[in-house]
């Protein structure tokens, strides 16, 4: 009679209990400062909170536009979109940053900065253009999940000084003000006509390549974070501040496609750049 313990079945049975643990009971594995591994049990709640709420922010957009409410929507993407960069400044303050939270982070981004904003450009004025509107929109979604998974990839590696493609909240900018902008001046699913909704659908195309691109932008962070700023950057976050409350749509608007359009000026400057004046 054989006494060795069948290793196979305890592990298939360990596997087993570790797919029943709830959430609450979640070890997530860690390399402390030593170099050795720890253990951490549970979750935290702050950035997470955040997190949640930018997701609900998303969700609301989504329901919104279906209730042709698509002010709202759009404000409700830009409320996302603060949200999502508070998550990560608060977890980083309170020293509360893991694993799960960055995971969790890409996934609720799929949602308010991927989804959101191509349901709510379609149900605005993409409906009547029929399968070129949804195949439009399916390309944008698309190009926000592969922009997502290319900076989980890439994120211990690459500059933090710079994004690689248009960020997915900044694309999601571009449309949502579009959109905003749209709404303020009388348009609606009802009046658009198909010229206009071609337009749309080229936007929208084009911000959703845009996010796959191999250029450079900003990223804008540790920007008043480390060290001194002049005292000229804050006159003009005031100005832009100014000016975002005298017309909220169309300044977010004008803001964020300069910024879209900055990373092909910014690529044909350095190439020039690289490349020198032509010799005499």
């Amino acid at each position: 009679m054989n006494d060795k313990p069948d290793t196979e079945t305890k592990n298939t049975n360990d596997d087993s209990i570790e797919q029943l643990i709830p959430v609450d009971e979640l070890v997530e594995e860690a390399i402390a400062e030593s170099g050795h591994k720890t253990h951490h049990r549970g979750i935290y709640l702050l950035p997470n909170l955040f997190t949640t709420a930018g997701l609900l922010a998303g969700f609301y957009a989504i329901v919104a536009s279906v209730n042709h409410q698509f002010e709202a929507a759009a404000i409700a993407i830009f409320v996302a979109m603060i949200l999502d960069g508070l998550d990560g400044r608060v977890a980083r303050m309170t020293h509360t940053e893991s694993a799960f939270g960055a995971e969790y982070d890409s996934l609720c981004d799929m949602v308010s900065f991927g989804v959101a904003p191509a349901l709510v450009m379609f149900n605005w004025s993409l409906t009547g253009l029929g399968k070129i509107g949804w195949a439009a929109s399916f390309v944008y979604v698309a190009c926000a999940a592969l922009r997502l998974a290319r900076f989980n990839t890439q994120i211990e590696t690459a500059d933090k000084r710079y994004f690689t493609g248009i960020a997915s909240p900044a694309a999601a900018a571009v449309i949502a003000s579009l959109v905003w902008s749209g709404v303020d001046m009388g348009f609606g699913p009802e009046n658009i006509s198909k010229s206009t909704a071609a337009l749309m659908a080229l936007i929208t195309f084009v911000t959703g390549i845009g996010m796959m691109l191999n250029l450079k932008y900003h990223s804008f962070k540790g920007i008043g974070t480390e060290g001194r700023v002049p005292f000229v950057v804050i006159l003009g976050v005031v100005l832009a501040f100014v000016l975002i409350m005298i017309d909220p749509p169309r300044v977010l608007f004008v803001i964020f496609a300069l910024y879209a359009l900055s990373g092909p000026v910014l690529g044909l400057w350095r190439r020039f750049k690289k490349k020198g004046p032509a010799p005499q």
